[in-house]
């Protein structure tokens, strides 16, 4: 009898337990967010800000009086070969006074912007936030002694703007150990010792100074890269994006997927495709470019773009873009199912340049009359329009196509060729305006105002019956480009 009632008291007591993991594996199941849903924030934002900014910023892109011969300003330290003693000198002069993080963030807000990238370390190793793995960061070696991320992250908070950062986990010049991604001495000054700096940066993949190497990449990676990264999804709050750059300096795929088990600390973080070749993360990161529609359909993209030239600040840059083609670029990736992060370069003092502060605001006007647009949208099922550009939604079993008009036609006919499914509505989105449609042999034709409402982009909203058919039919001819931020 004792024997029979210990043999149920053992059943029951595994069956319990078998009952709480089975309870504790389903509430796991469901805590872990899928790949749909960790993104469907990104695909309904559209649109982002990118920030590099560091010690980099100090030198402007001119080193002995020279300018730096090629490349964005934050690479000056690389191809102007500054020894790291030097370099690191440098930081002491980095005070940025007018760091003001909440303006920041509402500038991101006020141009429409829904998530913000800023670089946390670029390739000269300069931590912006206080680290307990590397002194060579904002806290321990500027004057200024203040943590530059947790304000900003509060700022985001405060704004509803996702919070990312960019991290280069591979390439560091400064801390020991990390790749170095060989550049000519011809890209930065012209150095009476280049053939002798060339020579040996050769044979020592791509470093110019000893100091470079006096650790190896797999200690740089489990003393240095490693432990900021815990730093930074540990202390901050909430981060949405994790940014890797330069995946083919990543020496290690152990290393690499040491890196890639730290993100378990944020289930919902999303990241890039720049950590290592073999580790292809949640986006595509085409550079400075908007690739053909084949190359990225179906696939998770976001286009990076600087507004002049360079990334990090360059005082002789004065290359803008105009408020209109940044504008048309937004239209033009999102018309592709894309996003957008534009970059700006802050200056040493923290400030932004008045130049891209002007592009923000004038992006903020278009996008608060327009917005719904871009918001949310999907690729255009149309293609080759003469004279613009085209976003998508779909209700149920109904579509909405807008319409971004760049060249307005001069005849008060707008043809879309190959539509023919039944207009519920059409109309001007900014104004309400009720424009009429009618159906022809090539699709569909509006009849619209003698002058554009908008000269950059003016948006026509259209609600049909059932869902459109893709009309792209256009053959991949160019590759979709990216690599690191250079």
């Amino acid at each position: 009898m004792k024997r029979k009632n210990m043999t149920t008291y053992t059943r029951f007591i595994t069956a319990l337990l078998f009952l709480i993991l089975l309870i504790s594996g389903t509430t796991n199941a469901q805590q872990k967010p899928t790949d749909a849903e960790r993104l469907a924030w990104w695909h309904e934002a559209k649109f982002g800000l990118f920030i590099n900014w560091g010690v980099h910023s100090l030198y402007g892109g001119e080193y002995k009086g020279h300018q730096q011969a090629r490349g964005g300003a934050e690479w000056i330290m690389n191809r102007c070969k500054i020894p790291v003693v030097e370099y690191r000198e440098m930081a002491k002069q980095f005070n940025p006074v007018n760091y003001e993080p909440d303006a920041w963030a509402k500038m991101a807000k006020d141009a429409g912007m829904k998530y913000l990238v800023i670089c946390m370390k670029h390739h000269d190793g300069f931590a912006l936030f206080d680290s307990k793995a590397s002194d060579w960061n904002v806290v321990k070696a500027t004057p200024y002694g203040k943590d530059l991320l947790k304000p900003l992250a509060e700022a985001c908070k405060k704004y509803g703007i996702k919070l990312g950062i960019y991290y280069s986990q591979a390439v560091d010049w400064t801390n020991p150990g990390g790749s170095a991604a060989r550049r000519l001495m011809k890209e930065g000054w012209p150095n009476p010792d280049s053939a002798k700096i060339d020579r040996y940066t050769k044979e020592h993949d791509g470093h110019w100074d000893p100091a470079q190497l006096t650790a190896t990449f797999d200690e740089y990676i489990d003393k240095v890269a490693v432990p900021q990264v815990k730093e930074l999804l540990t202390n901050y709050g909430e981060i949405s994006i994790f940014w890797w750059d330069y995946e083919a300096q990543m020496k290690s795929l152990d290393g690499a997927l040491k890196l890639k088990n730290v993100l378990a600390l944020q289930p919902n973080i999303i990241t890039n495709d720049r950590l290592h070749p073999d580790l292809h993360g949640d986006t595509k990161t085409p550079e400075q470019a908007i690739p053909d529609r084949d190359a990225v359909a179906g696939i998770n993209w976001e286009t990076c773009m600087t507004m002049n030239n360079s990334w990090g600040y360059r005082k002789s840059d004065n290359n803008w873009k105009s408020s209109e083609t940044l504008i048309r670029n937004l239209i033009r990736i999102t018309s592709r199912g894309g996003n957008y992060l534009l970059n700006v370069g802050p200056k040493p003092d923290g400030s932004f340049p008045a130049e891209s502060i002007q592009r923000l605001s004038d992006i903020g006007k278009w996008m608060k009359t327009n917005g719904e647009a871009i918001y949310g949208t999907q690729a255009s099922p149309l293609s080759d329009l003469p004279w613009g550009e085209c976003t998508k939604k779909e209700l149920k079993n109904n579509t909405i196509l807008y319409l971004l008009i760049f060249n307005w036609p001069k005849d008060g006919q707008l043809s879309v060729p190959g539509l023919k499914n039944k207009i519920s509505s059409a109309k001007l989105l900014g104004s309400g305006e009720k424009l009429k449609t009618s159906i022809t042999t090539n699709g569909l034709n509006i009849s619209i105002p003698e002058t554009a409402p908008d000269k950059i982009a003016s948006v026509i909203k259209l609600e049909l019956k059932g869902n459109i058919v893709n009309t792209n039919t256009s053959a991949t001819k160019n590759k979709m480009q990216r690599g690191a931020l250079d």
